[in-house]
């Protein structure tokens, strides 16, 4: 299944001092362009858009595949760069499923057996409750901006609106599954308008929409995410934020074990 924003995006990690450097071709480590410096400090701002020092939220999703449509409400929180739980409230059948990640740790309740599963690195990019979104999209594991360099590709006019666009790369050592990923931002408030996904063949895997921006929380952000697989265009995943309040006092003990199998 394919793998966004991070629509949903919804929580990932600050990028290091250490990331403004990068290795040029046959030469020593050097400082980053003004240019290259700028593309970091946006792509900083998408990974934080959803997420400031705490958050807590509602949004729905929808799916739609060749074999059925459902729709699911969810609760979620995030602290910090590596705490979030998601918990879903509608439909009943699978109210109370819920997902935890504490630093590289992601875990998964299960109410109806009452089983909590640690998940493995490897089922990170598996599907999250039949959607087009993985497990590592929904908490956000990890973050474009420690394991991507963005390079600024295009910067204008573009179907009527000013736009900047930048291509991310992996690090050479960087655990991701993505070659290449385009982004596209309003170049006044650096809001998300597309994404587009390339495997490590270079071909496209998914391309994700940003939409309905609004002010949640005293932020402008798109309150509507929705990714769309290559490889079934008729098909989608769409996550709605709803509701969405930023730094909060939120107790350590909500990000807990016993916090994820609470009823």
């Amino acid at each position: 299944m394919s793998r966004p924003l991070s629509a949903i995006a919804v929580f990932w990690a600050l990028l290091s001092v250490c990331s403004i450097l990068f290795l040029l071709p046959g030469s020593a480590l050097a400082a980053s362009s003004p240019e290259e410096e700028e593309a970091r400090a946006i792509l900083l701002e998408i990974d934080d858009l959803w997420r400031a020092t705490s958050s807590q939220g509602m949004m729905r999703m929808q799916v739609k595949t060749a074999n059925y449509t459902r729709t699911m409400r969810m609760e979620i929180w995030s602290k910090g760069k590596d705490k979030s739980l998601v918990r879903i409230i509608l439909p009943l059948k699978e109210k109370d499923t819920a997902s935890l990640k504490t630093g590289n740790t992601m875990y998964t309740y299960l109410p109806k057996t009452d089983r909590t599963i640690r998940l493995t690195s490897g089922m990170m990019m598996s599907s999250w409750m039949g959607s087009h979104f993985t497990n590592d999209d929904l908490v956000k594991e990890s973050r474009l901006s420690e394991d991507y360099d963005p390079r600024i590709t295009f910067r204008g006019n573009r179907d009527g609106r000013e736009i900047i666009e930048f291509t991310l790369l992996p690090h050479q050592y960087a655990a991701v599954v993505w070659g290449r990923i385009v982004m596209t931002v309003t170049a006044q408030g650096h809001l998300p308008l597309l994404a587009t996904y390339y495997d490590e063949d270079n071909v496209l895997a998914r391309t994700i929409y940003f939409s309905e921006v609004k002010n949640m929380g005293g932020k402008l952000l798109p309150a509507v995410l929705k990714v769309v697989p290559t490889d079934n265009p008729g098909e989608y995943t769409e996550l709605v934020y709803e509701d969405l309040r930023f730094d909060l006092d939120l107790p350590e003990s909500l990000f807990s074990l016993l916090e994820l199998r609470r009823r």
